[in-house]
């Protein structure tokens, strides 16, 4: 089915004024910004509203609006497990891991784990933070924007994501983290008062929530599904998302950057809350609008033209560039964060560290801006690959992050709970946990030997993740410390040396947790 977006002279003034507002924040806080250490962590200044947005803009992209709406076309609120899972995980950054990354006084995650476990370690994950980086955020990322865009605005693949990617790299490059999280934060406001726009505009077609549970099966509203469930079944969900979102949530530079640029631990844990807070709404936001679709338009050849179905069938005149605008937000907000990112690792875990430790300032400045626009360049041509790759988009995404995951998760976890884990143990589960686990995800994904022949993709997460989490054991059991590993202080050392209680951040995830538990009871 095509879908025709035909934008008229409103809709174009609302994607302009965006552009122009977007733009205009980005630069006037890029030209604010003028020490190198400003690229990275902002000074060390970003307080709770702005990194819990901020977090929150760069997780929301094209890729979850589209597919998350087409998923729940076919499968209903199943696919909200994989926002409001998310909190656990971001309750282990906010309360185990920050207080470590703000202890060590890391500018980076790879920086963390040198500290941790040494320079083999620290160089490693260097460099698979820029393999995940370019694959992960920016190349799924574009590859969603050419779909979307070439279909909305009419014209190339090519042109959709070059159009993109010069946008986010333009304040990227001159204003550095501070103007990301600044853009992200204005951008996550359009985000959510856009789609709640659209979902409540989308209700009122419906006419009441009786004939909208009428017109849906009953198990569109059940969030946990039995074990024989062919799309996502519990065992998969429950044991396999917790392995993802470790990494994801805390252990991947793009997400855990905007903490690290905390003002104080206060500021990062309460940002962290926040940001979980927020992950409330996209099912409400996303998923709600595909059941909606379905109750009004049963019959779609193809559930991914959910979310553009409503668009163009429901909106008026402007919305239509509103809701554009949105979408151009959640691509913008993620592509900026994620060059931003691979920028800080390149330039100061790798041609600092390793190649020029006595750079100025001023030469910082340039190889960071010079990386943020090589992998612009890179994340294109990644973009263009997986556009020949033909799988699913949810599917592709989620298959990949499964299997970038387990080495990751088993290492900071480890590491961080166990004092006892060395440096050998952590060097040697990264390189053949990273080995094993991509093998399996390329075999996976070629669906070699056979498709029957692997279980969830998420489950298999999981079994490779307890595999990887059982050879750092045992290598740490057969293993002696290395002088170059530290302890880390225990969280109690932690709140003393910064003079404060987490009091009211576990009040918070308290709350939170009964929201939660009212949600899952709800929906089952």
């Amino acid at each position: 089915m095509e879908i025709d977006v035909t934008l008229q002279t409103l809709d174009w003034i609302v994607i302009l004024a965006y552009g122009v507002a977007l733009l205009g924040i980005g630069f006037w806080v890029s030209f604010r910004q003028r020490r190198a250490e400003d690229l990275f962590l902002a000074s060390r200044s970003l307080r709770w509203p702005s990194i819990g947005l901020s977090i929150f803009g760069t997780n929301v992209d094209p890729s979850m609006l589209i597919a998350f709406c087409g998923t729940a076309y076919t499968t209903g609120m199943v696919i909200a497990n994989f926002e409001w899972l998310a909190w656990l995980c971001m309750l282990l950054l906010a309360m185990l891991f920050v207080p470590h990354y703000l202890n060590t006084n890391s500018r980076t995650i790879p920086e963390f784990i040198r500290f941790r476990f040494g320079r083999s370690a620290y160089v490693f994950l260097s460099w698979y933070t820029l393999f995940t980086t370019i694959f992960v955020w920016l190349g799924t990322t574009l590859y969603a924007s050419g779909i979307l865009f070439s279909q909305i605005m009419d014209c190339s693949f090519l042109a959709s994501i070059l159009v993109v990617i010069v946008i986010a790299t333009s304040f990227t490059v001159t204003g550095g983290l501070a103007a990301v999280v600044i853009t992200d934060a204005f951008q996550s406001v359009l985000i959510i008062v856009g789609a709640a726009t659209m979902t409540i505009i989308s209700f009122v077609k419906i006419g009441s929530l009786q004939t909208l549970v009428d017109s849906v099966p009953v198990d569109y509203w059940i969030l946990i599904r039995p074990v024989n469930d062919p799309e996502f079944p519990w065992p998969a969900m429950f044991l396999g998302y917790p392995v993802l979102g470790i990494w994801f949530f805390c252990a991947d530079q793009t997400i855990v950057q905007r903490v690290l640029g905390a003002k104080d631990l206060r500021h990062g844990q309460l940002g962290v809350v926040f940001a979980a807070y927020l992950k409330i709404l996209p099912p409400f936001l996303f998923m709600l609008t595909g059941i909606f679709c379905y109750v009004l338009h049963p019959n779609l050849a193809n559930p991914d033209d959910a979310f553009l179905t409503m668009v163009t069938n429901y909106l008026p005149v402007g919305m239509v560039g509103l809701i554009i605008a949105v979408l151009a937000a959640s691509l913008i907000s993620t592509v900026d964060s994620a060059l931003n990112s691979l920028s800080t690792v390149f330039t100061l875990d790798i041609y600092v560290s390793k190649f020029h430790p006595d750079a100025s300032k001023e030469q910082i400045t340039r190889v960071s801006r010079i990386s943020t626009i090589g992998a612009a360049a890179i994340a294109v041509l990644c973009a263009l690959f997986m556009k020949g790759v033909g799988k699913n988009l949810f599917d592709l995404i989620m298959t990949i992050i499964s299997f970038v995951a387990p080495p990751i998760s088993a290492v900071f976890v480890i590491g961080v709970l166990w004092k006892r884990a060395t440096s050998s143990a952590a060097i040697w589960t990264l390189i053949a946990g990273s080995i094993v686990s991509l093998s399996v995800g390329v075999c996976h994904l070629q669906d070699w030997p056979n498709k029957q022949f692997w279980p969830h993709y998420m489950l298999l997460s999981f079994y490779l993740f307890v595999g990887i989490c059982t050879l750092m054991v045992a290598v740490s059991r057969g293993t002696r410390k290395s002088s170059e590993e530290q302890a880390l202080s225990t969280l109690r050392e932690i709140y003393t040396s910064q003079n404060t209680q987490p009091r009211l951040v576990w009040c918070l995830w308290g709350v939170l947790a009964v929201i939660m538990l009212i949600l899952y009871l709800i929906f089952n």
